[in-house]
């Protein structure tokens, strides 16, 4: 174990859990908030969410390798750990749990998880690995940890209801809290890949969510959803993003669309569009 700004830092299985069964053996409660590292002020609004629950909270940092495709960007993606447990420290996190790939996929490690159900379509379609590798680790933390809450953010939201979907079905014994997404003063959805964007690029980035509420309020005024997805879609293409791989009315708590074309129950827009390299993917409430 290491100390960081008087954060302690576990990378082993062994030392998270001893510290983790000193709280429980004190009758503490623990929250859990899994991340990939590259914190910013999204990341530590769930740790506070966390820590208002929870009477202690662990923190993973983790880039999970089993969730990025071979031509994603698993080697760019932003590491610092340091500073993530600065800023950890002065957010209400009692420990963080920085593992090494070894220590969470050792060699043989053979086994997988296949998601269907809200893991279908969407980041499924265009990232058909993704839910599989994120099931796959958050049982592995969730088994380490034992928490008894956890917190996810709504940016993420089809990742979000896979993580309920697996909990309920695997009988896992953790609550699961969702939190609103965290925007900067032009309405961008904070994200760890935002760091990729140039000043020109996050000019075109903080239009989506102006053209995502658009769409939104139409859907909540019962215009049919076609129409209304792909206006969406040319807008974003107007607005200077060079690719959309979708947007899309869903309903909000099992991410089944609408079969009639018409919202008639809660929903979400759901969008994911490039920008140069960088993905980025957002949505809000209908």
């Amino acid at each position: 174990m290491t100390e960081t700004a008087s954060l302690p830092v576990v990378r082993s299985v062994a030392d998270l859990r001893a510290a983790v069964r000193d709280w429980k053996r004190q009758g503490l409660t623990v929250g859990m908030v899994p991340t990939m590292g590259a914190l910013h002020e999204g990341h530590l609004t769930l740790v506070r969410k966390a820590a208002r629950r929870a009477d202690r909270v662990v923190a993973s940092n983790f880039v999970n390798p089993t969730q990025f495709a071979a031509h994603e960007d698993l080697g760019a993606y932003p590491r610092r750990q340091e500073e993530d447990a600065r800023l950890l420290a002065a957010t209400g996190c009692h420990l963080m749990f920085a593992p090494a790939a070894e220590a969470m996929y050792p060699e043989g490690f053979a086994t997988s998880i296949a998601m269907t159900g809200p893991a279908l379509g969407l980041e499924g379609d265009f990232r058909p690995q993704m839910f599989g590798g994120v099931a796959l680790v958050v049982t592995k933390l969730f088994n380490q940890v034992q928490p008894d809450i956890a917190v996810f953010g709504e940016k993420d939201y089809q990742q979000l209801m896979v993580v309920r979907r697996f909990v309920r079905d695997l009988d896992l014994p953790v609550e699961i809290i969702g939190a609103p997404t965290q925007r900067d003063e032009a309405g961008l959805a904070l994200s760890s890949r935002n760091a990729y964007l140039s000043e020109a690029d996050l000019e075109t980035a903080r239009k989506l969510n102006l053209i995502l509420r658009q769409a939104a309020d139409a859907a909540a005024s019962g215009r049919p959803l076609p129409g209304i997805e792909r206006d969406a879609y040319a807008a974003l293409l107007k607005a200077g993003f060079e690719r959309v791989d979708y947007v899309a009315v869903r309903h909000a708590e099992d991410l089944s669309p609408f079969p009639n074309g018409i919202v008639d129950a809660p929903a979400r827009i759901l969008v994911a569009a490039w920008l140069g390299k960088t993905r980025l993917i957002d949505n809000m409430a209908i």
